[in-house]
């Protein structure tokens, strides 16, 4: 049996004031100072309202409620109807909510749980080693400013692995640290899931822009699904140059497979195509937030994203108050649809509406 433990990806939240539809403009006391607020609007003037599934929207409200601190929503969580119509999910949220503009353009990307084939012994294409975090790893946030990474990753992988856990292709664990989590199955059919158990404190460095710079891929076929491909097809020293590029290195611990998809740090579990990850100096734990992407980067995308999220999780390249990291579940079409995601983006927070 693999050792028991807990995922953490990492998690953002919710809460904020608001208004009725008719009377006074909602007060909203965003997280953070740096936050300039819009004038709400109903929902019914968000771009994709009508097309919206609010059902399953619900499943968004339903997440925040378990994790949010912020009072307002109280009634709204209490109210919350439990074998919803589409017309009455409809009414209850639109009876529910204000929105509000957040900030200017922005851009919305994706990221997945990804599944691989492992190993439990070095052989054949599988020679990266799934590394447990080392008894030397300093602990606190080492990303924190003015402390200095454990040691890049082109150093970490010069060291032998006598404890690795399992042993992957290269490129599908350089993707497993990029995700920051995955599940490992083994010959036998035996599933272990990869929870992160810390990193260098190196920051995340994208290499698709370096692939373009090199003519290594055309622009718009940078997904990370291209990426693995070709990475894939050049492993060696050509991908190994390519990924050295990416200082950041992840540890991890291995824990029984759920089947389930993964839990946020706050302990909420992620709802696919629900779920996402943002900046907490913009963002609290549970808010909800409407998306609008559209104009997709990236050859094979759906032309946009639009629909109601809930604030679950965060991540290092996540930065800003317009920018977010949409969850699409688990598994190899979870990953295609993820790694095409590159949309421009505005988003609305979901205001509460207060009883009178």
């Amino acid at each position: 049996m693999w050792s028991k433990g807990g995922l953490t990806l990492a998690i953002s939240a919710l809460s904020l004031a608001a208004c009725a539809q008719t009377g006074a403009s909602p007060s909203i006391a965003p997280p953070s100072a740096q936050y300039v607020p819009s004038a709400p609007v109903r929902l019914t003037e968000l771009p994709g309202w009508d097309q919206e599934d609010y059902a399953g929207a619900l499943r968004a409200v339903r997440a925040a409620c378990g994790v949010t601190r912020d009072p307002a929503m109280g009634h709204v969580c209490a109210a919350l109807p439990q074998r919803p119509t589409e017309k009455s999910a409809r009414g209850f949220l639109e009876a529910s909510f204000w929105a509000a503009p957040v900030g200017a353009a922005g851009r919305l990307t994706g990221y997945f749980m990804p599944v691989y084939q492992a190993r439990l012994t070095r052989c054949g294409e599988f020679t990266a080693p799934v590394r447990p975090r080392p008894a030397d790893l300093p602990t606190g946030d080492l990303s924190a400013a003015g402390r200095s990474p454990y040691a890049a990753r082109a150093t970490i992988e010069t060291r032998p692995a006598p404890d690795a856990l399992a042993w992957m292709r290269p490129e599908d664990l350089f993707f497993m640290q990029i995700q920051g989590a995955g599940v490992l199955v083994l010959p036998d059919g035996e599933r272990a899931r990869a929870v992160f158990a810390g990193s260098n404190g190196a920051p995340f460095m994208g290499v698709a822009a370096a692939m373009r710079a090199q003519g290594l891929l055309a622009d718009q076929e940078t997904s990370a699904e291209a990426i693995h491909t070709w990475l894939g097809a050049h492993r060696g020293a050509a991908a190994e140059a390519i990924m050295s590029l990416d200082p950041r290195y992840v540890f991890y611990s291995l824990a029984d497979d759920d089947g389930l998809d993964p839990s946020g740090s706050a302990g909420a579990r992620l709802p696919a195509g629900r779920a996402i990850a943002v900046d907490p100096a913009f963002h609290a734990m549970g808010e909800l937030l409407w998306l609008d992407a559209s104009a997709p980067g990236l050859a094979g995308a759906f032309p946009t994203y639009r629909r109601l999220t809930v604030a679950l999780d965060t991540g290092g390249a996540i930065k800003g108050a317009a920018r977010a990291d949409l969850y699409l579940g688990r598994g190899p079409a979870a990953g295609a649809e993820a790694g095409r995601v590159r949309h421009a983006l505005f988003l609305y927070r979901l205001i509460p509406r207060p009883v009178w």
